[in-house]
């Protein structure tokens, strides 16, 4: 049966993978992210495309209105948009304050707020029983790694997740989370990656490699598969055993 799928952040990464295996198994893809151009380019077969910042609430309403029009029901909501916030564009500040402040505005509107809004937003469309929302979230949440506002925003996801398994279970609607560890071929780490750090994290799987955008992409795919049907509130790892447990 055709499902129709939502991905934010579906131009690159890992949204994109995800969309490539929602479309390559008959579902119908709308593609969401900022800029129109990628979007245009990821060439999906079959699938939807809308420029939109989903942190954003009018650009949100325009979301909503295409959802109704072009699909009507929601059967899989997966929110890829976010980020590290080292490619956003960034004020010069004098005050080392303000620039917090800026560090961390930036971090949990690229990567709490997006996901909030759009849950909200087409939360009414959401499949009554079988739907699937899909959070993505990362091994940073854990460890506090990397930049810590990003590590807090995107572990702000996961008490989100769980109270909203808890109201739309009686739905028969499910709720996930995906922490990925380190995944090479995304646009995440910009120019910051080196050598030594890439050899550093790989280092620290079980599985000696790093994670590609399909691990992820797969692991998104069966949770909004029917063999999940009874898997809800939880954040699976996705990280060859860099971080266990939890």
């Amino acid at each position: 049966m055709t499902r129709n799928v939502v991905i934010s952040g579906a131009g690159t990464g890992i949204g994109l993978a995800t969309a490539r295996m929602f479309a390559a198994h008959g579902d119908r893809v709308l593609l969401l992210g900022r800029r129109a151009d990628v979007l245009r380019e990821a060439r999906v077969p079959g699938a939807l495309t809308y420029a939109a910042d989903v942190a954003d609430v009018a650009s949100l309403r325009g979301v909503t209105r295409f959802v109704a029009d072009e699909m009507g029901a929601v059967d899989v909501l997966i929110h890829s948009a976010g980020g590290s916030g080292q490619l956003e564009p960034r004020p010069e500040r004098e005050d080392p304050l303000e620039a917090v402040a800026d560090d961390w505005t930036t971090a949990f509107r690229l990567n709490t707020l997006t996901a909030v809004l759009l849950t909200e937003a087409l939360r009414s469309r959401l499949a009554e029983p079988g739907g699937r929302v899909l959070f993505l979230s990362s091994i940073a949440a854990y460890r506090g790694s990397g930049r810590s506002s990003y590590a807090a925003a995107k572990a702000a996801l996961h008490p989100y997740a769980h109270a909203l398994a808890r109201e739309l279970g009686p739905h028969g609607i499910t709720v996930n989370v995906v922490a990925p560890g380190y995944v090479e071929d995304t646009a995440f780490f910009g120019d910051t990656m080196d050598d030594a750090r890439r050899e550093r994290l790989v280092a620290e799987t079980l599985d000696k490699r790093a994670g590609t955008p399909g691990d992820v992409a797969a692991t998104l795919h069966w949770l909004a598969s029917p063999a999940a049907a009874h898997i809800t509130s939880q954040i699976i790892q996705v990280n060859g055993g860099a971080e266990r447990g939890h």
